[in-house]
């Protein structure tokens, strides 16, 4: 079960007083699931700039590699709190998993990228027909990679394919792979193209010479939401105040990301691909992903409910989903308000 150790909350401290709110007197342990990735960098800027930790809060880190393994974990009941991304959310909500979404983090994140024998296809003639010239030209059809089935990239990549272009399903292999997998399947042309998100972007771009974005988010899946900052109900009913600490600090992070990529692009990397990329490579995806960081829940409602439509149509979306209690927009719009 998630470990939550009650504390009584004094005043003090300037991080309480940025927020409004009280730090713990004594540490309150709470087990934050994550995946490593650029989308969810608020919560990456929240613990190595110190925030959380100086609130009172213990963060007990616990790292996926996808997003159906952390449905998995909060179906078990382990997690007070979980960054990932939208379509696992609503898996795990219609499994019964007591979980609200308290803030956006990111928006229409995904592009599509694609190698050198594809990218051609999409620079001569209409999108629409991309896959369908390749397939008749090479006599094989073209082979594309992204995250597992229901995740955020694997339901745009199916959007864009089904509904933007109307391309024939029957001229592309599409592979399910975590985001290590993905981007040693591009870097090495293992593959023809992948619906990914930054750094992988950036990574493939700035080390392949005939990698090329022939599609942005926006025109994937226009408004699609990404990844969420989900909590746990019995957070939220037996400690209020940390949730709001954490939506405050999580409206802070998204302020800075947008506004001050560079300053914050060394917690980033900390985090982000095993700590392991250049610092320029960070700071430039995050840049390109500037004006997509957004962490108002308000925001992605009406992308999140499109979004589930689409895949309840494609049956990744099992049970049915009320997206309105799905929400808790409060917190946000108490913080936002102030």
């Amino acid at each position: 079960m998630p470990i939550l150790r009650n504390c009584h909350l004094l005043l003090a401290g300037t991080v309480a007083a940025w927020i409004g709110l009280a730090p713990a007197h004594a540490q309150t342990e709470v087990e934050i699931g994550y995946m490593p990735i650029l989308p969810v960098s608020q919560l990456f800027v929240e613990l190595d700039s110190g925030w959380v930790g100086e609130a009172g809060i213990e963060p007990k880190l616990v790292e996926f590699q996808n997003g159906p393994a952390m449905v998995q974990a909060l179906l078990a009941g382990q997690l007070d709190v979980a960054h990932f991304g939208i379509g696992p959310a609503m898996v795990a909500r219609a499994k019964g998993a007591d979980i609200k979404v308290v803030a956006s983090s990111i928006v229409e994140q995904i592009s599509f990228v694609a190698l050198g024998e594809l990218a051609p296809y999409f620079e001569s003639g209409d999108a629409e027909t991309a896959f369908t010239r390749f397939a008749e030209d090479k006599g094989r059809k073209a082979v594309v990679t992204t995250f597992p089935v229901g995740s955020v990239p694997e339901t745009v990549l199916q959007y864009w394919l089904r509904k933007q272009l109307g391309a024939n399903l029957d001229d592309v292999e599409i592979i399910y792979q975590g985001a290590a997998q993905v981007q040693q399947a591009l870097l090495t042309g293992a593959v023809d193209g992948a619906a990914i998100l930054e750094p992988v972007v950036t990574i493939v771009t700035e080390r392949v010479d005939d990698a090329k974005v022939v599609a942005r988010g926006s025109e994937m899946f226009p408004g699609q939401p990404g990844a969420v900052l989900v909590v746990r109900e019995g957070l939220i009913r037996d400690h209020p105040e940390i949730v709001e600490q954490l939506v405050s600090f999580h409206k802070r992070a998204t302020d800075l990301l947008n506004d001050q990529a560079g300053d914050v692009a060394g917690h980033v990397q900390a985090y982000v691909g095993g700590g392991r990329l250049p610092i320029a490579t960070v700071e430039a995806a995050l840049r390109n992903a500037q004006g997509t960081f957004v962490a108002d829940p308000n925001f992605i409602v009406e992308g999140t409910q499109n979004m589930h439509d689409f895949q309840a149509e494609l049956g990744t979306l099992k049970q049915e989903v009320d997206i309105e209690t799905l929400f808790d927009t409060t917190f946000y719009d108490r913080i936002a308000g102030q």
